[in-house]
Protein backbone atom coordinates (compact mmCIF):
# COMPACT_ATOMS: atom_id res chain seq x y z
CA UNK A 1 0.00 0.00 0.00
CA UNK A 2 1.35 3.50 -0.67
CA UNK A 3 1.98 6.14 1.69
CA UNK A 4 2.15 9.73 1.43
CA UNK A 5 2.74 12.02 3.98
CA UNK A 6 1.35 15.36 3.24
CA UNK A 7 2.32 17.35 6.25
CA UNK A 8 6.21 17.79 6.69
CA UNK A 9 8.67 20.80 7.08
CA UNK A 10 11.63 22.23 5.71
CA UNK A 11 14.07 25.20 6.40
CA UNK A 12 16.65 25.56 4.09
CA UNK A 13 20.56 26.70 4.64
CA UNK A 14 20.59 30.19 4.87
CA UNK A 15 22.98 32.42 6.58
CA UNK A 16 22.05 35.67 8.84
CA UNK A 17 23.56 38.13 5.99
CA UNK A 18 21.13 36.09 3.56
CA UNK A 19 18.00 36.49 5.80
CA UNK A 20 19.20 40.08 6.19
CA UNK A 21 17.58 40.53 2.75
CA UNK A 22 14.14 40.24 5.10
CA UNK A 23 14.78 41.59 8.00
CA UNK A 24 18.48 42.10 9.70
CA UNK A 25 17.26 41.79 12.91
CA UNK A 26 14.77 39.39 12.72
CA UNK A 27 14.65 36.92 10.10
CA UNK A 28 14.83 33.52 10.40
CA UNK A 29 18.06 31.79 9.80
CA UNK A 30 19.96 28.38 10.07
CA UNK A 31 23.10 28.19 12.50
CA UNK A 32 24.52 24.50 11.73
CA UNK A 33 26.39 23.20 14.11
CA UNK A 34 30.31 21.78 13.38
CA UNK A 35 29.34 18.37 12.55
CA UNK A 36 26.61 19.18 10.29
CA UNK A 37 24.31 16.91 11.54
CA UNK A 38 22.44 19.30 14.17
CA UNK A 39 21.28 23.41 14.41
CA UNK A 40 19.32 25.91 15.32
CA UNK A 41 16.37 27.95 13.92
CA UNK A 42 17.56 31.57 14.68
CA UNK A 43 15.39 34.35 14.88
CA UNK A 44 18.22 37.60 14.72
CA UNK A 45 20.68 36.64 17.24
CA UNK A 46 17.97 34.55 19.17
CA UNK A 47 17.61 30.69 19.03
CA UNK A 48 14.00 29.44 18.21
CA UNK A 49 14.53 25.90 17.90
CA UNK A 50 16.90 22.98 17.72
CA UNK A 51 16.78 21.04 14.39
CA UNK A 52 18.58 18.25 12.73
CA UNK A 53 19.55 17.77 9.58
CA UNK A 54 16.85 16.43 7.58
CA UNK A 55 15.15 19.57 8.52
CA UNK A 56 17.57 21.43 5.04
CA UNK A 57 19.46 17.79 3.81
CA UNK A 58 17.00 16.05 1.47
CA UNK A 59 19.12 12.88 1.15
CA UNK A 60 19.05 12.13 4.73
CA UNK A 61 15.47 13.25 4.36
CA UNK A 62 15.21 10.11 0.88
CA UNK A 63 16.66 8.19 3.87
CA UNK A 64 14.29 8.43 6.28
CA UNK A 65 11.81 8.10 4.36
CA UNK A 66 13.31 4.75 2.90
CA UNK A 67 13.06 3.43 7.09
CA UNK A 68 9.36 4.48 7.42
CA UNK A 69 8.41 3.03 3.92
CA UNK A 70 7.11 6.51 2.34
CA UNK A 71 6.66 6.67 -1.07
CA UNK A 72 6.35 10.26 -1.45
CA UNK A 73 6.52 13.17 1.15
CA UNK A 74 5.00 17.02 0.16
CA UNK A 75 7.81 19.49 2.12
CA UNK A 76 6.36 23.09 3.47
CA UNK A 77 8.09 25.80 5.27
CA UNK A 78 8.51 25.88 8.80
CA UNK A 79 6.05 28.59 10.07
CA UNK A 80 8.14 30.91 11.48
CA UNK A 81 9.52 31.09 7.44
CA UNK A 82 6.19 32.80 6.75
CA UNK A 83 7.26 36.22 6.72
CA UNK A 84 3.92 38.15 7.34
CA UNK A 85 4.77 41.00 9.75
CA UNK A 86 7.35 42.39 7.31
CA UNK A 87 6.51 45.06 4.36
CA UNK A 88 4.72 43.38 1.60
CA UNK A 89 8.19 44.74 -0.93
CA UNK A 90 10.49 42.48 1.29
CA UNK A 91 7.86 39.12 2.19
CA UNK A 92 7.19 38.83 -2.11
CA UNK A 93 11.16 38.41 -2.81
CA UNK A 94 11.75 36.51 0.19
CA UNK A 95 8.43 33.81 -0.40
CA UNK A 96 9.76 33.34 -3.92
CA UNK A 97 13.63 32.68 -3.09
CA UNK A 98 12.16 30.41 -0.44
CA UNK A 99 9.72 28.62 -2.81
CA UNK A 100 12.81 28.17 -5.10
CA UNK A 101 14.58 26.82 -2.54
CA UNK A 102 11.84 24.21 -1.76
CA UNK A 103 12.29 23.22 -5.26
CA UNK A 104 15.73 22.86 -4.97
CA UNK A 105 14.99 20.85 -2.33
CA UNK A 106 12.80 18.51 -4.09
CA UNK A 107 15.18 18.26 -6.83
CA UNK A 108 17.25 15.05 -5.14
CA UNK A 109 13.78 12.70 -6.24
CA UNK A 110 11.42 15.02 -8.08
CA UNK A 111 9.08 12.05 -7.72
CA UNK A 112 9.23 11.66 -3.94
CA UNK A 113 9.47 14.98 -3.14
CA UNK A 114 6.91 17.70 -3.54
CA UNK A 115 6.82 21.26 -2.23
CA UNK A 116 4.23 23.82 -0.75
CA UNK A 117 4.96 27.26 -1.67
CA UNK A 118 4.71 30.34 0.67
CA UNK A 119 3.16 33.69 -0.27
CA UNK A 120 3.27 37.13 0.97
CA UNK A 121 -0.17 36.75 2.35
CA UNK A 122 -0.20 40.35 3.90
CA UNK A 123 -0.39 41.69 0.00
CA UNK A 124 -3.21 40.23 -1.95
CA UNK A 125 -2.39 40.91 -5.04
CA UNK A 126 1.42 39.54 -4.62
CA UNK A 127 0.34 36.67 -2.57
CA UNK A 128 -2.40 35.43 -5.59
CA UNK A 129 1.02 36.20 -7.93
CA UNK A 130 3.48 34.13 -6.23
CA UNK A 131 0.49 31.21 -5.73
CA UNK A 132 0.46 30.98 -8.99
CA UNK A 133 3.98 31.50 -10.17
CA UNK A 134 4.62 28.57 -7.87
CA UNK A 135 2.31 26.71 -9.42
CA UNK A 136 3.49 26.55 -12.75
CA UNK A 137 7.15 25.94 -11.24
CA UNK A 138 6.33 22.98 -10.08
CA UNK A 139 4.43 23.56 -6.72
CA UNK A 140 1.39 21.24 -5.70
CA UNK A 141 0.29 23.72 -3.44
CA UNK A 142 0.36 26.89 -0.89
CA UNK A 143 0.91 26.59 2.46
CA UNK A 144 -1.05 29.55 4.73
CA UNK A 145 -0.83 30.58 8.21
CA UNK A 146 -4.28 30.21 9.87
CA UNK A 147 -4.54 34.02 10.31
CA UNK A 148 -3.10 36.68 9.35
CA UNK A 149 -2.32 39.32 12.49
CA UNK A 150 -5.71 40.13 13.93
CA UNK A 151 -7.37 38.86 10.76
CA UNK A 152 -8.84 35.30 10.99
CA UNK A 153 -9.82 33.49 8.07
CA UNK A 154 -13.28 34.81 7.44
CA UNK A 155 -11.57 38.07 6.65
CA UNK A 156 -12.28 39.22 3.31
CA UNK A 157 -8.53 39.64 2.09
CA UNK A 158 -7.88 35.92 2.87
CA UNK A 159 -11.27 35.09 1.55
CA UNK A 160 -10.60 36.41 -1.65
CA UNK A 161 -7.09 34.45 -1.60
CA UNK A 162 -8.84 31.20 -0.84
CA UNK A 163 -10.75 32.08 -3.75
CA UNK A 164 -7.98 32.70 -6.55
CA UNK A 165 -6.86 29.35 -5.09
CA UNK A 166 -10.10 27.68 -5.68
CA UNK A 167 -10.76 28.90 -9.09
CA UNK A 168 -6.86 28.07 -10.33
CA UNK A 169 -6.91 24.62 -8.96
CA UNK A 170 -3.93 25.68 -5.91
CA UNK A 171 -4.58 23.17 -3.04
CA UNK A 172 -3.93 24.84 0.69
CA UNK A 173 -2.84 23.70 3.72
CA UNK A 174 -4.20 25.66 6.36
CA UNK A 175 -1.31 25.60 9.27
CA UNK A 176 -1.43 27.20 12.97
CA UNK A 177 1.09 30.02 13.75
CA UNK A 178 1.66 32.60 16.08
CA UNK A 179 -0.17 30.97 18.41
CA UNK A 180 -3.19 32.63 20.91
CA UNK A 181 -1.41 33.45 24.63
CA UNK A 182 -1.51 36.47 26.75
CA UNK A 183 1.44 35.40 29.02
CA UNK A 184 -0.24 32.84 30.96
CA UNK A 185 0.93 29.48 28.74
CA UNK A 186 4.51 30.07 30.17
CA UNK A 187 5.79 26.41 30.28
CA UNK A 188 6.27 23.07 29.18
CA UNK A 189 5.20 24.02 25.23
CA UNK A 190 1.76 24.87 25.85
CA UNK A 191 1.45 27.20 23.33
CA UNK A 192 2.21 23.92 21.20
CA UNK A 193 -0.21 22.00 23.42
CA UNK A 194 -3.22 24.22 23.60
CA UNK A 195 -3.19 27.31 21.52
CA UNK A 196 -2.37 25.42 18.75
CA UNK A 197 -4.80 23.12 18.46
CA UNK A 198 -7.45 26.16 19.33
CA UNK A 199 -5.68 28.10 16.35
CA UNK A 200 -7.08 25.58 14.17
CA UNK A 201 -10.01 24.97 15.63
CA UNK A 202 -10.71 28.63 15.17
CA UNK A 203 -9.53 29.03 11.56
CA UNK A 204 -11.82 26.47 10.91
CA UNK A 205 -14.89 27.85 12.36
CA UNK A 206 -14.17 31.20 11.07
CA UNK A 207 -14.77 29.86 7.67
CA UNK A 208 -17.87 28.15 8.80
CA UNK A 209 -19.78 30.42 11.59
CA UNK A 210 -19.00 33.61 8.96
CA UNK A 211 -20.57 32.14 6.05
CA UNK A 212 -17.26 32.44 4.15
CA UNK A 213 -17.69 29.00 2.69
CA UNK A 214 -20.88 30.20 1.20
CA UNK A 215 -18.80 32.00 -0.77
CA UNK A 216 -15.94 30.57 -1.80
CA UNK A 217 -16.38 28.31 -5.05
CA UNK A 218 -16.71 24.55 -3.63
CA UNK A 219 -13.66 23.85 -5.70
CA UNK A 220 -11.32 24.85 -2.93
CA UNK A 221 -9.21 21.54 -1.91
CA UNK A 222 -8.49 22.90 1.56
CA UNK A 223 -6.47 21.01 4.38
CA UNK A 224 -5.80 22.20 7.66
CA UNK A 225 -3.22 20.41 9.60
CA UNK A 226 -2.83 18.37 13.01
CA UNK A 227 -6.26 16.66 12.86
CA UNK A 228 -7.84 19.93 12.53
CA UNK A 229 -6.79 20.91 16.12
CA UNK A 230 -9.95 20.33 18.53
CA UNK A 231 -12.36 20.70 16.03
CA UNK A 232 -13.73 16.96 15.98
CA UNK A 233 -14.24 16.50 19.29
CA UNK A 234 -15.54 19.77 19.85
CA UNK A 235 -18.33 19.76 17.03
CA UNK A 236 -20.74 18.39 18.95
CA UNK A 237 -20.74 21.75 21.01
CA UNK A 238 -20.47 24.19 17.84
CA UNK A 239 -23.52 22.41 16.51
CA UNK A 240 -25.77 22.68 19.64
CA UNK A 241 -24.74 26.37 20.14
CA UNK A 242 -26.04 26.84 15.96
CA UNK A 243 -29.08 25.23 17.54
CA UNK A 244 -29.59 27.13 20.63
CA UNK A 245 -28.25 30.60 20.00
CA UNK A 246 -29.17 32.69 16.93
CA UNK A 247 -26.13 34.82 17.27
CA UNK A 248 -24.20 31.73 16.30
CA UNK A 249 -26.12 31.07 13.20
CA UNK A 250 -27.09 34.61 12.12
CA UNK A 251 -24.19 34.18 9.18
CA UNK A 252 -24.28 30.63 9.03
CA UNK A 253 -27.30 28.91 7.08
CA UNK A 254 -26.97 25.51 7.68
CA UNK A 255 -25.51 23.25 10.86
CA UNK A 256 -21.78 23.28 11.06
CA UNK A 257 -21.24 19.76 10.56
CA UNK A 258 -22.62 20.17 7.25
CA UNK A 259 -19.52 21.83 5.78
CA UNK A 260 -17.47 18.95 7.02
CA UNK A 261 -17.07 17.83 3.32
CA UNK A 262 -15.34 21.12 2.34
CA UNK A 263 -12.06 20.84 3.60
CA UNK A 264 -10.04 18.13 4.90
CA UNK A 265 -7.48 17.12 7.73
CA UNK A 266 -4.44 15.29 8.10
CA UNK A 267 -4.11 12.15 10.71
CA UNK A 268 -1.30 13.60 13.15
CA UNK A 269 -3.30 13.12 16.05
CA UNK A 270 -1.33 10.41 17.76
CA UNK A 271 -3.83 8.23 19.56
CA UNK A 272 -5.59 5.91 18.21
CA UNK A 273 -9.01 6.78 19.92
CA UNK A 274 -8.37 10.28 18.43
CA UNK A 275 -7.62 8.91 15.01
CA UNK A 276 -10.76 6.87 15.43
CA UNK A 277 -13.25 9.66 16.26
CA UNK A 278 -11.49 12.37 13.45
CA UNK A 279 -12.36 9.44 10.84
CA UNK A 280 -16.04 8.98 12.13
CA UNK A 281 -16.29 12.59 12.24
CA UNK A 282 -14.83 13.18 8.98
CA UNK A 283 -14.95 10.35 7.15
CA UNK A 284 -12.09 8.68 5.70
CA UNK A 285 -12.08 10.56 2.60
CA UNK A 286 -11.60 13.50 4.43
CA UNK A 287 -8.06 12.57 6.04
CA UNK A 288 -4.67 12.46 4.56
CA UNK A 289 -1.72 10.71 6.21
CA UNK A 290 0.43 13.35 8.16
CA UNK A 291 3.47 13.45 9.95
CA UNK A 292 5.07 16.94 10.99
CA UNK A 293 8.48 15.58 10.09
CA UNK A 294 10.68 16.33 11.20
CA UNK A 295 9.85 17.85 14.50
CA UNK A 296 10.02 16.24 17.77
CA UNK A 297 6.10 17.01 18.27
CA UNK A 298 5.37 14.90 14.89
CA UNK A 299 4.86 11.30 14.76
CA UNK A 300 8.49 9.57 14.97
CA UNK A 301 6.95 6.49 13.39
CA UNK A 302 5.08 7.63 10.36
CA UNK A 303 1.84 6.32 9.21
CA UNK A 304 2.32 3.58 12.30
CA UNK A 305 -0.95 5.12 14.06
CA UNK A 306 -2.97 4.22 10.98
CA UNK A 307 -1.57 1.05 10.06
CA UNK A 308 -1.71 0.02 13.44
CA UNK A 309 -5.56 0.54 13.99
CA UNK A 310 -7.61 -2.45 13.65
CA UNK A 311 -10.76 -0.75 12.99
CA UNK A 312 -9.69 0.61 9.78
CA UNK A 313 -10.62 -1.65 6.86
CA UNK A 314 -7.83 -2.09 3.90
CA UNK A 315 -10.30 0.57 1.87
CA UNK A 316 -10.08 3.35 4.47
CA UNK A 317 -6.11 2.94 4.97
CA UNK A 318 -5.27 3.06 1.44
CA UNK A 319 -7.60 6.00 1.19
CA UNK A 320 -5.53 7.74 4.17
CA UNK A 321 -2.15 6.82 3.36
CA UNK A 322 -1.98 7.95 -0.20
CA UNK A 323 -5.63 7.92 -2.24
CA UNK A 324 -7.08 11.53 -1.12
CA UNK A 325 -3.87 13.00 -0.95
CA UNK A 326 -3.02 12.41 -4.89
CA UNK A 327 -6.55 13.47 -5.55
CA UNK A 328 -6.34 16.50 -3.13
CA UNK A 329 -2.69 17.27 -4.72
CA UNK A 330 -2.86 16.24 -8.05
CA UNK A 331 -0.32 13.41 -8.36
CA UNK A 332 0.62 10.07 -8.16
CA UNK A 333 3.32 8.43 -5.56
Amino acid sequence: MKKIDMHSHFFPPISQAQAAALDAAQAPWLSISSDGEHGHIMKGDRSFRPVYRALWDASLRLEEMDRHGLDAQVISATPIMFGYSHAADHAAPWAERMNDLALEHCAANPKRLKALAQVPLQDLDLACREASRAKACGHVGVQIGNHLGERDLDDEHLVQFLTHCALNDIAVLAHPWDMMTDGRMKKWMLPWLVAMPAETQLGILSLILSGALERIPKSLKLCFAHGGGSFAFLLGRVDNAWQCRDIVRQDCPQPPSSYLNRFYVDSAVFDPRALRLLVEVMGSDRVMLGSDYPFPLGEQQIGKLVADNEWLNAADREKINSLNAQEFFGFEA
